[in-house]
């Protein structure tokens, strides 16, 4: 068996690659010593340092499953199993950064088709030995940790082709473990667009975008990706499951729905039938400026109610917009959104757009912080590496509501983040979706690196998560469950909604391999 996989620790206490790491703005620099009196930790402990003690999987399993995917396809060396046995959130980063790592699974598997899925989720449940899927690796909530004495990873990276496209009925089949900007590529080369950006888009896969019901930066526009989804096929340990044979139907409940954002604990999603569309002709990206967050949110609450919609809708409350504008050694105040346009006449959007947000009180910024923002899009995740370099611990979390509740369940995070966080520190925000009825609510933490960074931060995320339970929020709108929200999801589903779930569970996954402790709690009979 190989002891050490191609590519293991790709991005080992960081985002991404050491090589894609981007420098904090000397703005940004300066503040954190001026106002945070920040001090760099110490050195990260490199992957190459990590040990772990042997497999601890029976031999009986580890030769079943080495049966099933081949020996150089089952990989025992600590690399390997140290880098998949974890995400991306920042208590993560600092665990790995501190060589502190959770229990890791047994063997990483990499099978080649559904069928290889099917017949390791079989051996698993003989064997009583707990799987847990993996794609980019990118879940910011606790998604890779499960609640197990021992467990397999299932690494889907090589279920990676785009199996067909359907020009006549614009839909396309990608097998789960596609990376987004290969998809994107494959997709292209027909002359379509999946559509799907979220932040994570650079090393999420396309099975990862279903199982946490990913949205992404142009959901405005193309919608949540599972709008976009219209079939799966699951591995379960009790045999595969197909859904989505027409684009809409009213034969009983729609099974599609029990998958997208199961986290892995109802069955494996091998391949995802989406909806894809046209590659936009013209894309235009331009930055409004509104007196105060109040104003913003009533500004894209119109265009989300009564249009005209764009593409890209983002806006960023007044702390927000100051830090990016001293990163872009700029000082306008107030609040910044970015409006995008993708089609085929963008003039015409941006027109009758401009002319909703000028009657809003909003001032035209002109191309600039748009085309900034979409140039940069993908670099908060990085700039968290610079930060935690430097000596600053930041983190992030997401929410939404219905408009009504929007300004409440804003006052009501902030209130119980700053309640909990050292002093001094910074909490920003930004909508960053936006529906008819409501819209997300994306919070960034600065703060000092603190004595027990993790604890701290435990403090007060949960500190925010009874506050968006108590201000109507939901616990997540698109980073997902995992063990981080996995309690309060509990709370916002309701006890009678919870033992429904069990049921499912119960009935595909009756020796409660998949993925235990992860959306639901573990059932206590």
């Amino acid at each position: 068996m190989d002891e050490k996989r191609e590519e293991a620790g790709s991005g080992w206490g960081r985002w991404g690659t050491p090589q894609h790491a981007r420098p904090l703005p000397d703005a940004v620099a300066k503040l954190l010593k001026q106002v945070f009196e920040v001090t760099p930790p110490p050195a990260p402990v490199p992957l190459d340092a990590v040990t772990a003690p042997a497999p601890p999987l029976p031999e009986a399993a580890l030769a079943a499953l080495t049966a099933v995917v081949g020996a150089e396809h089952v990989h025992t060396g600590a690399a390997a199993r140290a880098a998949a046995a974890s995400g991306k959130s920042t208590p993560d980063l600092v665990h790995q950064r501190g060589g502190e790592l959770p229990a890791l699974p047994g063997a990483v598997l990499t099978p080649a088709d559904h069928d290889q899925v099917l017949a390791v989720l079989a051996a698993c449940a003989e064997h009583r030995l707990a799987v847990v899927p993996l794609g980019g690796g990118t879940s910011v909530v606790g998604g890779l940790t499960p609640q197990a004495d021992g467990y397999v990873t299932l690494d889907l990276r090589r279920l990676d082709r785009l199996v067909s496209v359907d020009p006549v009925s614009r839909t396309a089949v990608l097998q789960a473990g596609l990376p987004a900007p290969r998809a994107e590529e494959l997709l292209a080369a027909h002359g379509f667009t999946l559509g799907h950006v979220p932040q994570s888009y650079e090393y999420a896969t396309i099975g990862g975008f279903a199982a946490t019901r990913s949205s992404g930066q142009a959901s405005a526009g193309y919608g949540r990706f599972d709008d976009m989804v219209v079939g799966l096929t699951v591995a379960t340990p009790r045999g595969t499951l197909a859904t989505g044979r027409a684009p809409a139907s009213a034969a009983g409940p729609d099974l599609r729905r029990l998958f997208l954002g199961s986290e892995g604990a109802f069955g494996v999603i091998t391949d995802v039938t989406v909806r894809v569309r046209p590659v936009p002709a013209q894309r235009r990206y331009e930055g409004w400026r509104f007196e105060s967050f109040a104003d913003g949110t009533a500004a894209a609450r119109r265009l989300a109610q009564d249009g005209p919609r764009p593409t890209v809708l983002r806006l960023s409350d007044e702390v927000e917009t100051m830090l990016g504008a001293a990163g872009r050694g700029r000082g306008d105040g107030g609040c910044l959104m970015v409006v995008g346009h993708e089609g085929a006449d963008v003039a015409r959007a941006a027109a009758d757009t401009a002319a909703v947000l000028r009657e809003c009180g909003g001032q035209e910024l002109g191309p600039e912080p748009g085309e900034q923002w979409a140039a940069h899009r993908f670099d908060a995740p990085y700039l968290r590496d610079a930060l935690l370099d430097a000596g600053a611990f930041a983190e992030t979390l997401e929410t939404a509501a219905f408009w009504s509740a929007l300004p409440g369940l804003y006052d009501a995070v902030r209130e119980a983040l700053f309640g909990a966080l050292p002093v001094p520190s910074m909490v920003l925000c930004h909508v960053s979706h936006v529906y008819e009825t409501g819209a997300s609510l994306y919070f960034t933490v600065v703060t000092a690196y603190p004595d027990e960074p993790v604890a701290r931060w435990r403090a007060a995320k949960e500190a925010a998560n009874d506050a968006i339970i108590a201000a109507g929020g939901t616990i997540s709108h698109h980073h997902g469950v995992g063990t981080d929200h996995r309690d309060w999801y509990a709370r916002e589903a309701g006890p009678l909604g919870i033992d429904a779930l069990r049921g499912v569970k119960h009935a595909l996954d009756p020796a409660g391999v998949l993925n235990p402790g992860i959306l639901l709690p573990l059932d206590p009979s």
